[in-house]
């Protein structure tokens, strides 16, 4: 429950400083956890990136300053921030669907959008599947791209991502690296600081690495596992909602802030020799994925 509070104690932070600076960096220590992971929570379960809210709120309260206070729109933009009356006026918009100058007319129709709030979730009409596994170290072995602190930039990239390697020779070459006994193809999300954020596309392996590959080691952690059948990317962000808005506040567990790792069967298609058929063009790929036993993997730790 102590990182519910922590959230809250961060939307009440950002509530203070509307019409201040704000830094990510203060928000996240306020949460106790870094910029990248807060921001990161924070989109899972408000569905919204961090700098979204953040915009809906100040727009919602220059709204208000506008018409009721009856303040100048070159102040107000001051007021939250925005040196530039262009970049005011874009945010207003993209907010209100109109500019603060038509806003100041009482007529209008605005929108507000209230401070959020965390709670306990009531649910229970669908359940969750998933058990505790304890692993040791394993290294990983494929392709990644860059990924940033912006978790909107970074849900549109990473499918795109996906949909490039499944079209290309590239799957055959990482198939070709798998470990025995590990049958499955890994998308794995590593923060190492704000300048070096990961998604991996790889796979488990013990071979040499290719110089066009990468590799990384995911340190020997507790897990929980979350399995689903049925179209399962449609439901990995689901699955990281309720696990912090729901699973966490049942357990006697943490996040613990390791790589989140998404399991995937590797396509149909092994040949005697070992390779692979060339794989189906993405889009078809993603569709078949979600036939198998699909999983994530989150890192936990015991709530001290």
């Amino acid at each position: 429950m102590e990182w519910l509070k922590n959230l809250n104690a961060a939307i009440d932070y950002i509530e203070e400083n509307l019409n201040g600076e704000l830094c990510y960096e203060d928000v996240a220590a306020v949460a106790c956890c870094s910029p990248y992971y807060f921001q990161r929570i924070f989109s899972w379960v408000v569905g919204i990136s961090l700098a979204e809210y953040i915009r809906r709120r100040r727009m919602s309260q220059a709204a208000m300053d506008l018409q009721l206070r009856r303040e100048k729109v070159s102040d107000i933009a001051l007021k939250y921030g925005y040196t530039s009356p262009t970049s005011f006026n874009r945010a207003f918009q993209s907010v209100h669907g109109m500019t603060p100058a038509v806003a100041k007319k009482r007529e209008v129709l605005l929108k507000i959008y209230p401070p959020a709030r965390f709670s306990v979730e009531v649910t229970g009409n669908k359940g969750l599947r998933y058990r505790i596994v304890e692993k040791k170290a394993i290294r990983i072995a494929g392709v990644r791209i860059r990924l940033t602190e912006d978790m909107g930039r970074n849900r549109e990239c990473i499918p795109d991502f996906w949909k490039d390697i499944l079209r290309s020779e590239m799957l055959n070459k990482i198939g070709r690296l798998r470990r025995k006994d590990c049958w499955d193809i890994l998308g794995v999300s590593v923060y190492e600081d704000r300048d070096n954020i990961f998604y991996y596309i790889g796979v488990v392996t013990d071979k040499v690495i290719p110089v066009d590959m990468c590799e990384y080691k995911i340190p020997s952690s507790v897990w929980v596992v979350f399995e689903q059948d049925g179209d399962f990317r449609e439901e990995v962000q689901g699955v990281f909602r309720r696990f912090y808005k729901e699973w966490l506040l049942l357990s006697a567990y943490e996040y613990a802030g390791l790589p989140d790792i998404e399991v995937y069967p590797f396509p149909a298609g092994e040949s005697k020799a070992g390779d692979y058929q060339q794989p189906r063009p993405g889009e078809k790929y993603l569709q078949a994925q979600g036939t198998g036993n699909s999983q994530v993997w989150i890192s936990i730790k015991e709530d001290r």
